[in-house]
């Protein structure tokens, strides 16, 4: 999660991407919590692969694995030198079962991973697989081919940023060999290299399926994909105290602690921080972040960072941590 979010500007100048909040936990989060909840086996370690964040988010990262039971590790990737690069930074780490993951992929699904497997690639159906690095499977349900953005239909089976890895002694010494000997693709060390070598060696890689991926690459996708968790969610109790003052809340939503609703409605679909105040206001389908005021807007498909001030009719707004626009 080392990367500077740069698709997700303005949001990430202030708050880096996998911080930022997605149904009212940092993405992050979410994606760590799905994984533990997957794994057959308990996580003992979350290593975190991080650019320079600062000490308070780093804090927080620790604090995530904490409250799932495992031990949080910080380390740094100064350079983007590609994703064997990035998991190396955290080499000390790769021993024993180990899951892979990208820190902007959320994900549904129903099943337990089958740690006895060698390794799992998860993987989503999609229409446009060229995107996308994909993958081939044979009739034994066992990976044939890894392709990177096929131009040509090769397979509609998109790899998603997850992957398990039975023997995490053999992962790391396949990657180190890629550091070693300089093996790079347009300059980046890349995983996808390690799994052809590792495959060519006997290794069998399964797919693992998701019933819904979620992407956070840019402001439009996070928004959308704060929607579907919120559907996921929605049966969960709400614990937050809010003041509700002549406000329709139409669910799903999430409110935040000490939030203030006045005479607007919120919802379907909208994501309000702590501390923030919404009034004479219509918001739907958004992410309100923390401490912000709404005031006689019309909100919908927007982001809208902390401490920020909107007054306003527009209906798609992307703004930063204290911003003010009337």
């Amino acid at each position: 999660m080392a990367g500077m979010g740069k698709r997700m500007r303005p949001h990430t100048l202030t708050t880096p991407k996998p911080l930022i909040p997605i149904a009212g936990k940092p993405m992050v989060q979410r994606i760590v919590e799905d994984i533990t909840k997957v794994c057959d086996e308990k996580v003992d370690e979350i290593a975190f692969v991080v650019g320079r964040f600062g000490k308070e988010a780093e804090d927080n990262l620790v604090k995530v694995a904490e409250s799932l039971g495992a031990k949080g590790s910080i380390f740094y990737q100064d350079t983007p030198l590609g994703t064997a690069h990035a998991i190396m930074c955290a080499k000390e780490c790769v021993t024993g079962k180990v899951v892979v993951a990208f820190a902007d992929t959320l994900f549904k699904a129903d099943f337990k991973l089958d740690s006895s497997k060698e390794g799992i690639i998860w993987v989503q159906k999609v229409e446009d697989p060229k995107p996308f690095g994909v993958v081939k499977i044979d009739a034994d349900n066992v990976i044939t081919d890894f392709v990177e953005k096929p131009q040509e239909f090769i397979s509609d089976l998109a790899i998603i940023g997850i992957y398990y890895f039975k023997d995490g002694d053999y992962l790391r010494k396949e990657l180190q060999y890629l550091l070693d000997n300089n093996i790079t693709d347009k300059g980046e060390f890349q995983l996808t290299n390690a799994l052809e070598n590792m495959k060519a060696k006997g290794t069998k890689f399964s797919p693992g399926k998701v019933s819904e991926w979620l992407d956070c690459g840019n402001k439009d996708a996070t928004v959308y994909t704060n929607s579907r968790i919120l559907e996921f969610i929605k049966d969960q109790p709400r614990t937050s105290k809010f003041t509700n003052q002549g406000s329709t809340i139409i669910e799903p939503c999430f409110i935040g602690e000490g939030v203030q609703l006045i005479n607007s409605t919120v919802g379907p679909h909208a994501s309000i921080g702590d501390k923030t105040i919404i009034e004479n206001s219509t918001v739907k389908n958004s992410i309100i972040q923390t401490n912000s005021k709404i005031r006689n807007a019309e909100l919908s498909n927007s982001m809208v960072g902390n401490f920020a001030e909107f007054t306003g009719k527009s209906t798609d707004v992307s703004i930063s941590d204290y911003s003010t626009i009337r």
